[in-house]
């Protein structure tokens, strides 16, 4: 070896300490040497940038603003304050903790050495840390990702803040202009509405959330816009300063007028991008898609052997819960004694929330996606059905539910309102135990009345799904002994979990 450089040797290599924690955690205890390698700071995104702190920051928002609404109940609370520094501080608290307990328990982790930074690959699973050079039979790219800055001209020069920085605002603006849509859009315009900043949406997309159902996304914009400027469909070409401030030019894809949005500050939040640029896995042969995610099988291999990657790294469903349950595929199949013994990837039941004002949860297919090849039906209904939501006063919010009309299985949940995620989160365990069906929802009691009668509601209300009508006067499968779902199945109070009145 005299000449050559050393290079140090471990077990298993693991990229990104979020969920990639988890699997260098379960190697230490089995007695693996496990280098564990991130560039921020210990606990990854979710932990320190995403969906800790900014829900602990989320909660105080849902209070003003329900505070604000509950004149619709009969109840007018004036003179709200908000503490901003006490909402801030009980986040870094939090995050701050939990961060420095994690360091305790990885610097008194014998055999487990935690690099503060990427590393890059240099060679065939060789990474370059430092000055030092490590390498292992196993490695694991759990590298997370990062806010995109689109190349908007002038946004350098006037500066601007991201989901991250804002974490970190003494005070909040006077006034905000928000670039972008998506969650990160949606959330960051509710907190900062309810803490009393002037907010202007600013989004590309025709409709807010765009990866939601249509209606869904039309009744968030219809609530946002109560308490903010709502513009979509606009395209952020320029930014700059004037006499009146930081501002960015949109051009509307619909006239092709360009406006001008004026802020104190400007927020860019308009989705996340790859990290494989800090860490280079093409020079170990990792092959990665043209916006450099990396590629994997459904077994979460990539074209490496010995190399695996899950979580934001391979930019499918990017929440952390889908990345924890990533990590558990990805530990059972480096330890499967036979290809035949590993575990697929089942991504049929992925659920996300967002939580704006109002919040909103989703799982599985949309209708339009869910009507392409399947006969499906489809229920509805209103919190307004329900004795629940009527006593909450809220008026738009809703739940929907998409079922394959042979088997009855679920193959989607959406709902805008309250409890959102209460409200679909059952439906997910349903979608994961036997068949998948609804029907031991339909054959359970139900609270009454609790907020989810309203779900039992829409699996009571289906029709057929947009654009087969037709096919279901044709079709034979409500001849079926028993009824397939949809609106035929009103005669049976066995298949239909609505055939008690609302009383």
């Amino acid at each position: 070896m005299f000449g050559k450089e050393r290079i140090e040797r471990y077990d298993l290599i693991v990229i990104g300490s979020g969920a990639g924690l988890n699997i260098a955690s379960q190697a230490h205890a089995t007695g693996m040497r496990v280098a564990l390698l991130d560039d921020g700071p210990l606990g990854g995104t979710c932990l320190n940038r995403g969906c800790i702190p900014t829900k602990i920051i989320l909660y105080p928002a849902e209070v003003v603003e329900t505070l604000r609404e509950a004149e619709k109940v009969g109840v007018e609370a004036s003179g709200i304050k908000v503490d901003f520094g006490l909402i801030m501080k009980r986040m870094h608290d939090l995050v701050d903790g939990d961060v420095a307990q994690m360091m305790r328990g990885i610097d008194s982790a014998e055999g487990l050495d935690f690099f503060n930074e990427a590393g890059s690959f240099v060679d065939q699973k060789v990474l370059k840390v430092g000055d030092r050079k490590i390498t292992a039979p196993t490695i694991v790219i759990a590298a997370g990702s990062r806010e995109s800055i689109p190349p908007i001209d002038g946004i350098e020069d006037i500066g601007y803040l991201t989901s991250t920085t804002a974490l970190e605002l003494k005070t909040p603006p006077k006034s905000l202009v928000i670039v972008g849509g998506g969650y990160i859009a949606a959330e960051m315009a509710t907190f900062f509405s309810a803490v009393g900043t002037k907010v202007k949406v600013v989004g590309r997309n025709e409709r807010l959330v765009p990866r939601e159902e249509p209606e869904v996304s039309k009744e968030l914009k219809r609530r946002m816009k109560q308490r903010m400027e709502v513009h979509t469909g606009m395209e952020v070409v320029s930014a700059g300063r004037d006499e009146k401030g930081k501002f960015v030019s949109a051009k509307s894809k619909r006239t092709k007028k360009v406006y001008r949005y004026h802020g104190e500050e400007v927020l860019i939040a308009v989705g996340r991008g790859s990290n494989s640029d800090l860490f280079h896995p093409e020079k170990t042969g990792v092959e990665v898609d043209k916006k450099g995610w990396i590629k994997v099988d459904g077994y979460l291999r990539t074209n490496v052997e010995g190399i695996w990657a899950l979580g934001d790294a391979i930019g499918r469903n990017m929440f952390r819960h889908t990345a924890n349950y990533e990590a558990d595929v990805v530990w059972e199949n480096m330890n499967a004694e036979s290809e035949k013994k590993m575990v697929e990837l089942d991504e049929h039941a992925v659920p996300h929330a967002v939580f704006s004002f109002p919040e909103i949860a989703s799982v599985g297919l949309k209708e339009e996606e869910a009507v392409q090849g399947t006969l499906v039906v489809v229920g509805e209904a209103k919190y307004t059905d329900a004795i629940r939501g009527y006593a909450m006063g809220d008026e738009g919010s809703f739940v929907k539910v998409i079922v394959d009309a042979e088997t009855r299985k679920i193959l989607g949940a959406h709902a805008i309102g309250p409890h959102a995620t209460a409200m679909v989160q059952p439906l997910v365990y349903l979608m994961n135990a036997g068949k998948g069906t609804f029907l031991p929802l339909a054959k359970a009691q139900t609270i009454h009345p609790a907020i989810e009668e309203i779900m039992v509601r829409a699996f009571g209300n289906l029709r057929p799904g947009k654009g087969q009508e037709s096919m279901f006067e044709h079709s034979h499968a409500h001849h079926h002994g028993h009824s397939h779902g949809h609106s035929h199945s009103n005669s049976s109070s066995h298949d239909n979990p609505n055939s008690k009145e609302r009383g």
